[in-house]
């Protein structure tokens, strides 16, 4: 049964406390450990290392786990609301941590954590997300928004509710950001359109794009540094 199950046997109990040991003195867990860790404290009296296993071949790896969305956890058999609460905790905890660093200074003088957030946030997405980070005149986060899910291949309507947004936010810059679910972040042509057409629109109201980034799970792709605007 999720979230419930008969108490740990002796062994299981001794191998929680190693665990609980080494990460409390070295924190070298591996990534199946750290999953079956937090499971455990999730479901106490169940033995969590076959679902660790479980998830991490479900959803390709840690990332995968911490991103994947509710429902999609709650699907893994012996996965309950506890379990899963805990495994979006620990991602919350885990961006949380990492967008501090990208709101502390100037985003472009802060290039690596603002990568190291994006794809910690994103990377991993089933779902392609698009969003634009909203910069002032000194290149501080003001604003972090998705704008839409799905395909991104309606250039018309996003250049609208893009500026529009900008315009609200009296943005001097933007940078626009969107995931590849299928790993590969190699831009279509859809998002060097799209991508062209809404820095053609702001560079008319005096707004910068600075670039826009693609996030997949294989790496990233600037369309700024491939020269595509």
């Amino acid at each position: 049964m999720a979230d419930s199950d008969p108490s740990p046997t002796s062994f299981s109990q001794g191998h929680r406390a190693r665990l609980r040991k080494r990460l409390l003195e070295a924190g070298g867990l591996l990534d199946h450990e750290l999953i079956e860790y937090l499971l455990a404290l999730a479901i106490p009296r169940r033995d969590t290392k076959p679902l660790a296993h479980a998830l991490l071949r479900e959803f390709g790896g840690i990332g995968g786990v911490l991103t994947a969305d509710a429902e999609a956890l709650g699907r893994v058999s012996g996965m309950g609301d506890t379990s899963v609460a805990a495994v979006k905790i620990a991602h919350a905890a885990a961006i949380r941590l990492l967008q501090a660093d990208v709101a502390d200074r100037p985003v472009l003088a802060n290039w690596q954590a603002l990568l190291d957030y994006l794809r910690a946030d994103m990377a991993h997405h089933a779902i392609e997300r698009f969003r634009v980070l909203h910069l002032n005149t000194r290149n501080m986060l003001i604003r972090d928004e998705v704008m839409s899910e799905g395909s991104i291949d309606q250039a018309a309507v996003h250049v609208r509710e893009v500026i529009r947004r900008a315009i609200d936010l009296g943005s001097a810059a933007i940078i626009l950001v969107h995931n590849h679910p299928s790993g590969d972040p190699s831009p279509s042509r859809a998002d060097i359109d799209v991508t062209r057409s809404i820095a053609d629109v702001a560079k008319r109201l005096g707004i910068s794009v600075h670039d826009h980034i693609i996030m997949g799970a294989s790496g990233h792709v600037s369309l700024r540094a491939q020269g595509l605007i």
